[in-house]
């Protein structure tokens, strides 16, 4: 590269290519500006290509912001996957899915993703090499980083705003590029261990990876081989987390003043010798598995002491453990001067497992169509016959509840019987991208590419119990007949013959460890669930200088790209059914392709001319042809103008979209049971009423309730019968989005001392409208009945007539299906600085190097559904005002030193909940936190490399926020996908090469 070009490319990528989050990297470097050539994707002569922009041609750099987190950045981390380094940086915002908040998910245990601007994990686009990645979600565009091979990456490109005219769907946030190294040389092997500090979630790394050039110099291969595992944290091992515990406040009180202060133990009433409710009396068992009367989740002080409740935490997960195996390729062949082919290849494997407490089983999951209610008779040949299982005290106290002529009861019980609800994942994640590029005429560079990619799961559950069978069993009669020929009539038998010859087995559900194992066997229910994603891109792009106008070269790039996904996930037959004491989960399946076609234009305006160092305009288009939501256009302008070299100012406009994915079109329905609805027809009587009034009365059932009651009346089974489903919706449109940058760079190269110091500051505002959500079921009656919008009455059903237990009139289905009716909002600034300097005579071999991100947050709102007021999320815990990532480091030619500081600004409690407790906004407070991090690497020679670092020097506590309050993390006490849960902790390791 020639020394002009050098220059100037030092000088396009100091004012965009800030590394916000990053580590400097201070051993092998020389003493010169940050990362200078870090934000160039390609260089093949005097062609660059810089994420952000399709134009390959010299001296380009991005309108939009462009983050850069180089390779020594990532080895001066020392983490085990690359998403625990992206999170570090403020433009992220709290992920979907990770190792500390998947334990209680039915399925993406121990995924790994990012989500830019908090903005939704689907509105992020994932890429490598400039190219798609399948997603490791089904129904979903959400790509697992666990697939991400961090030894393999030569550097990250974190590019925020609106992209989706120069890379397609799901760039609404933003894009981050992970570049893989080329042209790799040699053998490099490493390995690294690490713990926290209290002995817990064990780390190990092993990685080797070689490269080497063949043909003369004309092609070059590179192989790698990774494993990496993550041991897990259970809730039990931390003596914080070891019991079940719940805010005083979100459980009783609502005085601010005890917010943060716990009862505990908290213990839940679902315990596993039972509870057994007969005509309005309690019983139980105490220690002794000896019956009684009464209940006492927490003991008589409510000090656990006495206590009859279930410590749940003991079962929980604060970080579930991942184990990973990754291989990957990539190889270049030059077939002429002009023509070079390319392929690269990654296979990843990953394990998780979760662990949460057993399953809490009432009646009312085996008998919801009699409000919970077990007979504990039952009727063989017209003689009464009582379950024999069934205590003498608790049949004295039942009475027949529901008029069948049989004594009945309600029960709860934890099925520990049965164990843990525990499950195992299995994710393959497989990826070819194959293509050629090469130069045409001199000024322009093009490629042809096609990507495969396919992600499969499996994954088994246990824990859960089948209800049918669960009902089969608890109808038992002593076997006075010998009906099974064992030679007994004093043993216990299935009522029905039907189900004994189905193998049932009776099942005693009083006291502890009541249920026989052959029982156990019988009733539980393992799950099953198994998914498949595919992904198929064919693409094609040209771009170069068309011709050379005064103020320089007027660049153009045009491309066309084909693109197929395909996903399904299919559930075992009881979860399909809800026969497994769980909600009905749909299979789903379905694809979509789109047809695209772009264009990029760089006009360069003035140069070199008094105030006007340099003014370009750029634009760029895209048109979508979606076999979904048909066609669609993007776009974007911006200008950049630098008064002077040493400073940049850069603005720009774009319209970008999501389309909708396949679980948002194809999702079958869900059923669901929702809690707390007011019914608006509830005291409406024949006249009056308004609005309301008229609507409520229109429907037949509720006509007939008003006549037979005078109003319309309600009981409790009518309050808990509520059902509905929620389902995706072939019929949803786009998602559009707008989003605004203006921004300043600066780079005083003119002033010898500051010539290394850069400062880049950048607002941005990025709205969406017709965002895809599911409307909640209040909203939907208030509209139908309110006069808001009558096509919400098409997804109420109201039962005509009354039925044995339900009023008519009464509620019986509110369905939600997704439909496009929501807006997001984000605005805030970022500012970033970096500087390297050299100590000089004072330490001739010394280098200082630090770095600063910064983003401050000025607005951000979701409004869930059209007429809903805004819901501000700026502030709260996940989105504090204020967020930073400092770096500062020393290095000499054989050692380093760095540190990483990360600032979470104070944050405030969910001002939907606080509205709930008629608390301000404001009432709850979280206080700020910082991390600090730190790395020693020390280079014995040529060959060897050691080093060691901790993290989270300081050993921070994360805040508490327990049970009942908004953020908090199930089995954590805290937000655990916001701070830090593992406490101090170390690791060392080693590189060799060969």
């Amino acid at each position: 590269m020639d020394n002009r070009l050098r220059q100037r490319l030092m000088a396009s990528t100091l004012l965009i290519g800030i590394a916000g989050g990053a580590a400097p990297a201070f051993a092998q470097d020389a003493a010169v500006a940050p990362s200078e050539e870090s934000a160039v994707a390609a260089d093949s002569g005097n062609a660059i290509v810089v994420t952000g922009s399709r134009i390959a041609r010299p001296e380009i750099d991005s309108v939009s912001p462009i983050q850069v987190v180089s390779q020594e950045a990532i080895q001066n981390s020392g983490v085990t996957n690359i998403q625990d380094l992206l999170l570090e940086n403020p433009v992220f915002g709290t992920p979907a899915l990770s190792r500390t908040n998947s334990a209680f998910l039915t399925s993406g245990t121990g995924a790994a993703t990012v989500d830019l601007r908090d903005l939704g994990s689907d509105r992020t686009l994932v890429l490598i090499n400039g190219r798609r990645v399948v997603a490791g979600l089904p129904g979903s565009s959400t790509v697992d980083l666990n697939v991400i091979p961090t030894q393999f990456i030569e550097r990250v490109d974190i590019l925020t705003g609106g992209a989706s005219s120069l890379y397609g769907s799901d760039a609404v946030a933003g894009v981050v590029n992970f570049v893989y190294k080329t042209d790799f040389e040699g053998l490099v092997a490493d390995a690294q261990y690490g713990i926290t500090e209290r002995g817990d979630d064990a780390n190990y790394r092993v990685n080797l990876t070689y490269g080497g050039n063949f043909a003369d110099n004309r092609g070059n291969l590179m192989v790698h081989m990774g494993y990496t595992k993550q041991e897990g944290l259970l809730s039990r091992d931390r003596k914080n987390t070891v019991y079940d515990d719940a805010d005083k406040w979100a459980y009783f009180t609502g005085d601010p003043a005890d917010f943060g202060t716990s009862v505990e133990p908290y213990f839940s009433s679902f315990a596993p010798q039972g509870r057994f409710v007969a005509n309005g009396r309690s019983f139980t068992y105490d220690a002794n598995n000896n019956l009684k009367e009464g209940f006492s989740t927490n003991g008589p002080n409510g000090d656990g002491v006495g206590a009859d409740g279930f410590n749940r935490q003991f079962y929980r997960t604060i970080a579930v453990p991942v184990e990973r195996y990754l291989f990957a390729a990539r190889g270049n062949y030059e077939v002429t001067d002009d023509i070079n082919f390319f392929a690269e290849g990654t296979y990843a494997n990953t394990n998780s497992s979760r662990e949460i407490e057993p399953y809490p089983l009432g009646s009312d999951d085996i008998f919801s169509s009699s409000g919970g209610l077990v007979p504990i008779e039952t009727l063989v040949d017209g003689v009464v016959r009582v379950n024999p299982f069934v205590p003498a005290a608790i049949a004295a106290a039942a009475v027949d509840e529901d008029g069948d002529g049989l004594r009945d009861i309600s029960f709860s019980k934890r099925l520990a019987d049965l164990g843990s609800r525990n499950g195992s994942t299995n994710r393959d994640f497989y990826r070819v991208a194959t293509g050629f590029e090469g130069s045409i005429f001199d000024d322009f560079r093009w490629d042809v590419s096609y990507v495969y990619g396919r992600t499969t799961e499996s994954q088994q559950s246990n824990g859960q119990p089948n209800v049918l069978n669960f009902a089969n069993a608890l109808a038992a009669v002593q076997d006075i007949d010998d009906l099974n020929n064992n030679g007994s009539t004093t043993d216990v038998i299935c009522a029905s013959a039907e189900a004994r010859a189905q193998g049932c087995v009776p099942v005693n559900i009083f006291g502890f460890n009541s249920i026989s194992p052959e029982a156990a066997r019988y009733i539980a229910a393992e799950q099953s669930y198994n998914t498949s994603i595919s992904q198929h891109v064919v693409s094609a792009n040209l771009s170069g200088s068309l011709l050379t106008l005064p103020a320089g070269d007027l660049g153009v790039a045009i491309g066309t790209e084909y693109r197929k996904e395909s996903s399904s996930e299919n559930w075992d037959a009881l979860t399909n059914a809800g026969l497994n004491a769980g909600n009905a989960l749909p299979d789903t399946s379905g694809s979509f392709d789109v047809k695209e076609v772009y264009g990029e234009i760089n006009v360069p305006i003035l140069a070199d001319t008094p105030f006007f160092d340099m003014l370009a305009l750029r634009a760029a288009a895209r048109l979508s042809d979606y076999s979904t939501v048909g066609t669609v256009y993007t776009y974007n302008v911006g200008a950049e103008w630098s008064p002077i070299p040493d400073i940049k100012f850069r603005g720009g406009y774009a319209r970008s979209v999501r389309a909708p994915n396949v679980g948002e079109l194809f999702t079958g329905p869900s059923q669901t049971f929702p809690s707390g609805l007011v019914d608006p027809c509830a005291g409406i009587g024949l006249t009056g009423g308004g609005v309301i009034g008229d609507n409520c009365r229109a429907d037949a059932g509720v006509l007939a309730n008003i006549r037979q009651n005078g109003e319309f009346t309600l009981n409790q089974s009518d309050r808990q019968g509520i059902s509905g489903f929620n389902s995706g919706n072939p019929n949803l449109n786009e998602e559009k989005s707008d989003s605004y940058t203006v921004g300043v760079a600066i780079n005083p190269r003119s002033i010898d001392a500051l010539r290394n110091l850069t400062l880049t500051a950048d607002y941005y505002n990025i709205s969406i409208k017709d965002a895809i959500v599911s409307p909640p079921r209040q909203f939907i009656l208030d509209q139908c009945y309110g006069g808001g919008d009558a096509s919400f009455c098409d997804l109420i059903d109201r039962r005509a007539t009354n039925t044995a237990i339900n009023s008519a009139g009464s509620l019986e289905y509110i369905d939600s299906p997704l439909f496009n009716g929501g807006k997001l909002k984000v605005e805030g600034l970022d500012v970033a600085v970096a500087y390297t300097t050299a100590f000089g005579a004072l330490d001739p071999d010394g280098r200082l190097s630090g770095r600063i991100a910064y983003t401050h947050l000025f607005d951000g709102f979701v409004v869930p559904v059209p007429g809903a007021d805004k819901d501000p999320f700026v502030g709260e815990v996940g989105n504090s005002k204020d967020r930073f990532t400092a770096n500062l480091g020393y290095g000499q030619d054989d050692f380093s030193l760095n540190f990483t500081g990360t600032y979470v600004g104070k944050a405030r409690e969910d001002d939907q909940l606080l509205a709930a407790y008629g608390l301000e906004p404001d009432a709850i407070k979280i206080g700020s936190e910082f991390y600090l991090d730190s790395q020693a690497r020390f280079i014995a020679d040529e060959r060897f490399e050691f080093y060691v670092g901790v993290d989270n020097l300081l050993d921070n506590k994360a805040p508490r926020l327990l049970s009942g309050t908004s953020f908090n993390t199930t089995g954590t006490d805290t937000a655990a996908d916001v701070y830090d849960v593992f406490g101090r902790r170390f690791y060392a390791g080693v590189q060799v090469r060969f």
